[in-house]
């Protein structure tokens, strides 16, 4: 007889996730245990194999759910009826959002993404480029005349974009909505004020 799925199934595995960011962007996930995963979990190590079969699963599952999760949240903004300047300040204002609470995940996105088989890296890495063509394609509308001449031009802006936000990331983990939407303001006014003198 198959084992039927307990009441609380996803919301298990989404705190065995969380659980494991926390402790692989803490002791690197080379050096992290399952058996310090169970104890921050609060659960056995036979329970978390009940959902996830080895350290290499939970690794997938926690940055497979967090960079989807962002792709689409990103992705999900409603530009089509907003001028292209409005459009760049939300796109960038719901980036810094989206990466509120979730220093573990991102931490653990940059140093250990490369232990996957290349297979999972690709699926990924595909979520981030669609983030990546998302905001370049917002970046773009501000400024064709500039950007569909010179497309290097244009990938060159849209990281400086990204670099801005993760270096806000990185020196302002803690920083509430209000800070992270004056600071995706400021980078919105950079950006605008700049991309045209190109």
């Amino acid at each position: 007889m198959a084992r039927t799925i307990a009441k609380d199934h996803d919301e298990k595995r989404a705190q065995i996730l969380k659980s494991a960011a926390k402790v692989f962007a803490e002791a690197g996930y080379d050096r992290a245990s399952m058996t310090q995963l169970a104890r921050e979990c609060g659960i056995s190590k036979a329970n978390i194999y009940h959902y996830y079969d080895s350290k290499d699963a939970v690794l997938f599952g926690l940055l497979d759910a967090y960079l989807c999760a962002l792709r689409d949240r990103v992705c999900g903004v409603q530009v089509a009826d907003l001028s292209p300047d409005d459009a760049l300040r939300q796109v960038v204002a719901e980036i810094l959002l989206a990466y509120q609470g979730a220093d573990d995940e991102h931490k653990v996105q940059s140093g250990a993404m490369g232990a996957l088989p290349e297979e999972q890296q690709k699926l990924l890495r595909a979520y981030q480029r669609e983030m990546v063509q998302f905001l370049s394609d917002t970046l773009q509308s501000v400024a064709p005349d500039v950007f569909d001449k010179d497309p290097a031009k244009l990938r060159a802006a849209t990281m400086s974009v990204f670099g801005m936000l993760n270096w806000y990331y990185m020196w302002n983990s803690g920083a509430g909505p209000q800070a992270r939407e004056d600071y995706a303001d400021l980078v919105a006014n950079l950006t605008l004020n700049g991309v045209r003198g190109l």
